[in-house]
């Protein structure tokens, strides 16, 4: 008896090994509850502790290139409401895993199609990663300093497309519950790269957002919304864009009285970024917490990956958790009636291929 947990307790999910984003929304259905069984090829190596994407699924080890084996993922196929994978366009259908295979066996399947271009276009056949995604959306122009772009990880990309994967196959899932009917989601890492951009189109076309890098009021263009380094040569972060938060900052910081000019002044924004870091300057990181931490400056330190699970706030909120000795972030977001948890760390992949249609044959217990 395997006992689960969260929101998503009792939902089956049939997910294809991959790599980034599929992995990441498997591992967010897990945390939600879900049953998530992984399939690897033959030959796959077992995860090892450290493979955040390897926890709180069932794995099995198939041969996808016998027909003895693909029937046996049709017949899991059967059993679950969502499926997910990440091949390049037609991989699966030369396989005889495509949608209208398994769709035509469970009608009422959402099928997950996780790719960075998509399943159609110029680019759909052609490799490529989170930075070539953003590269197109715009979104990669916008992020960076004035002399070149830079890729904010592959956050944006990879981790914001498992995002639209999974809120796109929940929605789907709500409507064939509703009509029985199942469907395709086409998840394309350039169209949610693009969707994210929504926000700074429209003030592009309203002649809001100039189209340059660091001259905007969000992308470090403004003195009071960038970062700025301290004499202990650690990092802070401001945010103080509403006025009353601005004001708040120039007193903290002693420079109500020589900042005097508007503060969405434009003309004034190069020399008062170099006033803010000749001043930041002053002192440590730690003795600017000591007198902004908690106030509505819009102030936090910079943090490192090392230094972030131990910050009071995260250590409040529970936001880092231990998995079998490897620190890693909490599931998020809370849920007040049904809280997402970790069901179980990495697991070895099971490689008895008669392990596949006993998979959702044992009882699962939700708690």
């Amino acid at each position: 008896m395997i006992t689960v947990q969260g929101p998503l307790a009792g939902i089956r999910v049939l997910e294809f090994a991959g790599l980034g984003p599929g992995p990441f929304a498997g591992t967010l259905l897990s945390d939600f509850g879900a049953d998530v069984v992984r399939i690897y090829r033959k030959g796959a190596v077992d995860p090892d502790k450290f493979r955040f994407d390897g926890r709180g699924r069932r794995a099995i080890a198939l041969d996808l290139k016998d027909p003895a084996d693909i029937d046996k993922v049709l017949a899991l196929a059967e059993k679950a409401e969502l499926v997910l994978e990440g091949n390049r366009p037609g991989v699966m259908e030369r396989l005889g895993l495509g949608p209208d295979a398994m769709l035509a066996r469970n009608p009422a399947l959402v099928y997950g199609r996780m790719t960075g271009w998509g399943q159609y276009g110029p680019q759909s056949a052609a490799a490529g990663h989170d930075i070539n995604y953003l590269a197109i959306s715009g979104a990669l122009h916008a992020i960076g300093t004035p002399d070149k772009p830079i890729a904010p990880l592959n956050l944006v990309g990879d981790y914001g497309g498992a995002m639209f994967l999974v809120a796109g196959m929940l929605a789907a899932l709500l409507h064939a519950r509703t009509t029985g009917q199942g469907q395709v989601v086409d998840v394309a890492m350039t169209d949610c790269a693009a969707y994210l951009m929504s926000p700074f189109y429209g003030r592009r076309a309203s002649g809001d957002w100039k189209d340059q890098r660091a001259s905007n009021l969000l992308d470090g263009g403004a003195p009071f919304y960038d970062t700025y380094r301290c004499s202990d040569d650690r990092w802070i972060a401001i945010g103080s864009l509403e006025p009353q938060f601005y004001r708040l900052l120039l007193d903290l910081t002693g420079m109500a009285d020589t900042l005097t000019g508007p503060q969405m002044e434009k003309a004034n924004w190069p020399e008062y970024k170099a006033q803010f870091a000749a001043v930041f300057a002053t002192k440590t990181r730690d003795e600017w917490c000591a007198l902004m931490d908690g106030t509505d400056a819009c102030f936090a330190p910079v943090l490192t990956l090392d230094e972030a699970p131990q910050h009071s706030h995260n250590v409040a909120r529970s936001t880092f958790i231990d998995l079998d000795g490897v620190t890693l972030p909490a599931p998020a977001p809370r849920f007040s009636a049904t809280p997402a948890a970790v069901q179980w760390p990495p697991r070895p992949i099971n490689r008895d291929p008669d392990a596949a249609l006993s998979c959702w044959a044992d009882d699962f217990a939700i708690s």
